[in-house]
């Protein structure tokens, strides 16, 4: 077996059958050198039949039970029950174009520094919202400079979305830490690198992404990132990158100037807050060069600062919990939120 794709699953009874036939789908590759495995966490919307039907077409096609629920374990139960060469890990509403698998291994195999490929992101809106959010996820102001979302052009990179390994890394530096509810992907990434390996953005290839519409869930999501980032840190002690940084030191800036707003002088104070102005401008900048006709250029200044604070207030919550607190994670933190 050439390569197996690995995707976590659980109730995406909308977008299964595109997700596997695109795979399948795939070109400069024949589909019977092609497995997939779906590690499914419990479903009960209508995928399991979606995929039971597909099995009587793809032979290939795995079917294995997430009986923990959570994405690194399944990562796992993919990897130990795979065989192909090369191991290719996609969520259900990444769609992979025809090129991405031929392409990803190609880029393998011809440099043997690159221990992780992945291509780049093409966002499909289900709304508005979800419009607005890729929107502010597309930004330096959003995300950081160095993010694989934000580049134009391939480039060495700290972590990719989609990613394929040859399967001699996972021999060379094993699984996916099972602790990690969020994270996990950071934490495999951060260690290929520093055992000597190197990760590539390939903007050749792309998948297709259905983005998720809720402002609730994005502050959610954001601030489990932060949370578990310091998890992350923690373990390997050391900053896997300085960007994290600056979503908390936001946070603070912010939580002080409630502090001080009654102790300082009107005119002191306003010199501190020249600080939020900078932040509001930049904010106004960045949203300006992401916005459409469609998109509600507000909106995406507000969704800047969604990612910010919830970013930043669960990593000071890590900071607490895991650095100065020295306490394992909490239960209500290891719920995965989408």
């Amino acid at each position: 077996m050439l390569v197996s794709v690995i995707i976590p699953c659980r109730n995406e009874v909308k977008y299964i059958e595109e997700c596997i036939n695109a795979i399948y789908n795939s070109s400069n590759i024949d589909f019977e050198t092609i497995e997939v495995l779906i590690i499914d966490g419990k479903s009960n919307d209508g995928t399991l039949q979606i995929i039971k039907q597909l099995q009587q077409k793809y032979p290939t096609l795995k079917l294995i039970e997430n009986t923990l629920q959570l994405t690194p374990y399944a990562f796992n139960l993919g990897i130990n029950n795979s065989v192909g060469k090369y191991v290719q890990i996609i969520g259900v509403r990444q769609i992979v174009k025809p090129n991405y698998i031929s392409n990803a291994i190609h880029t393998l195999t011809n440099n043997s520094e690159i221990w992780c490929v992945g291509g780049k992101v093409i966002n499909v809106f289900e709304n508005n919202d979800s419009e607005t959010i890729a929107a502010a996820m597309s930004s330096w102001f959003g995300v950081g400079g160095g993010n694989f979302r934000i580049l134009t052009q391939s480039a060495f990179v700290d972590t990719v979305g989609t990613p394929m390994y040859p399967r001699a890394v996972f021999d060379k530096i094993g699984l996916f830490d099972q602790d990690l509810v969020r994270n996990q992907d950071d934490d495999y990434n951060y260690r290929v690198t520093y055992a000597g390996g190197k990760i590539f953005l390939n903007v050749d290839i792309a998948v297709k992404y259905y983005v998720r519409a809720s402002f609730q869930n994005l502050f959610k999501q954001y601030y489990q990132y932060g949370y578990w980032k310091v998890f992350v840190n923690k373990k390997h002690n050391t900053l896997t990158t300085l960007r994290q940084l600056v979503p908390a030191l936001f946070v603070l800036y912010l939580l002080s100037l409630i502090v001080i707003a009654g102790v300082l002088p009107n005119i002191y104070f306003g010199v501190y807050f020249v600080g939020m102005l900078i932040y509001i401008l930049s904010a106004l900048y960045a949203a300006s060069k992401v916005s459409t006709i469609s998109t509600n250029y507000f909106k995406i200044v507000g969704t800047f600062f969604i990612l910010h604070l919830s970013y930043g207030f669960g990593y000071l919550e890590g900071l607490m919990q895991f650095v100065i607190l020295k306490r394992a994670p909490k239960n209500s933190s290891k719920t995965l939120s989408r």
